[in-house]
């Protein structure tokens, strides 16, 4: 089981974010239509208190698609297996066959983070192991990759739009994965699991799951994700 480390480090001093779901520009979610509300816990079972403007908060508000809608792809196609889920995010996954399991976790982490204006904490490292700021990105600074060679040169203007920010997740999609992420992660017992971890396998290729929210038996102490 791991952790995302970098979720240990800032969620202590984490505020409220001031634009928390970012992709849906001044659009404000249905609360009715949050992870929360719509996904009841088991009977006996409660979720445990979180601490205010955490990851663990902001997943249990991600706002959801209405209903059980099919799942598309980048291009509009359905997925071709429809059972495997419960309810969909109500965010995009971009244009490019780019976002996939690893990614979505670390797209949804950088959301996070972006949407709380902790932009210095953005930051993911390539699987040649050369780190990839997003601070950096909105200086005008860009990646030149040869083969396993990375070098960041300013040759762009500042920018801290969120049209900028995706394409620096795009650019993170493109060159990091399950085993570079792996390495950025700190394992944990599964006994200590709570939302904003991660269940990995770092491989080419390999799987990331993200857990959204758990929930705990108060008398057995049983944790359900």
């Amino acid at each position: 089981m791991k952790s995302l480390l970098f979720f240990l480090l800032v969620s202590a001093a984490s505020l409220l974010p001031a634009q928390p779901y970012a992709w849906r520009g001044d659009s404000l979610p249905d609360p009715a239509q949050n992870l929360e509300h719509r996904i009841p816990t088991p009977a006996g079972y409660a979720r445990p208190e979180v601490p205010a403007g955490s990851f663990a908060e902001w997943l249990r508000a991600l706002p959801l698609r209405p209903g059980r809608p099919q799942v598309r792809l980048h291009d509009g196609r359905l997925k071709g297996n429809q059972s495997a889920h419960h309810a969909v995010v109500a965010i995009d996954v971009g244009q490019r066959d780019l976002q996939q399991c690893a990614d979505a976790v670390m797209r949804l982490r950088a959301e996070y983070l972006y949407g709380c204006g902790h932009w210095e904490d953005i930051h993911f490292n390539f699987t040649s192991g050369d780190r990839a700021d997003y601070r950096r990105y909105r200086e005008g600074y860009r990646a030149q990759i040869a083969g396993n060679s990375v070098r960041w040169v300013k040759t762009a203007r500042p920018d801290d739009s969120y049209a900028a920010f995706r394409r620096y997740m795009d650019l993170v999609f493109s060159y990091a994965g399950t085993w570079s992420l792996e390495q950025e992660l700190e394992l944990i017992p599964v006994a200590e699991l709570a939302a904003g971890d991660v269940f990995i396998k770092g491989g080419f290729p390999g799987h990331a799951v993200l857990v959204m929210d758990v929930a705990i038996h108060p008398e057995t102490g049983e944790k359900l994700f």
